[in-house]
């Protein structure tokens, strides 16, 4: 399972690399889309949409299930990944790249202090 360093990591496998100081680029993990398998669909938030932490942002649909995608910061979605609409298996290819999710203006950047290192995530996905 790839898991770059630099970047902090939900227990619900999203996630979340910062830019420019207050915006947060979020996805699902390497680990997160083999779980899933093949995607076939991925509804986006809308933008200018105000989200909470731990609020779910978005839905990735694969053969086998749907799962929730959810926010690990509160704040404002400022972008979305068009190229999922047209090819959801982004995620697949390349969830730390071209498949991240959106991006969120985040109303508090110390929330980012409660998940995991890369290393404390590959512990956790070792042990499932």
């Amino acid at each position: 399972m790839l898991v770059p360093d630099g970047l902090k990591y939900t227990k619900e496998h999203e996630w979340v690399k910062v830019l420019d100081g207050d915006v947060a680029l979020i996805g699902i993990t390497d680990y997160a889309q083999s779980e899933l398998s093949d995607v076939v669909y991925v509804e986006l938030p809308a933008l200018n949409r105000k989200v909470g932490k731990g609020e779910e942002v978005a839905s990735v649909e694969a053969v086998k299930t749907v799962a929730s995608v959810y926010s690990p910061v509160s704040g404002e979605v400022i972008e979305v990944n068009e190229k999922l609409k047209d090819d959801p298996s982004l995620i697949n290819k390349d969830p730390y790249g071209d498949g991240w999710i959106c991006k969120i203006k985040m109303s508090n950047p110390e929330e980012l202090n409660e998940y995991l290192t890369a290393a404390d995530y590959r512990k956790l996905i070792a042990e499932e």
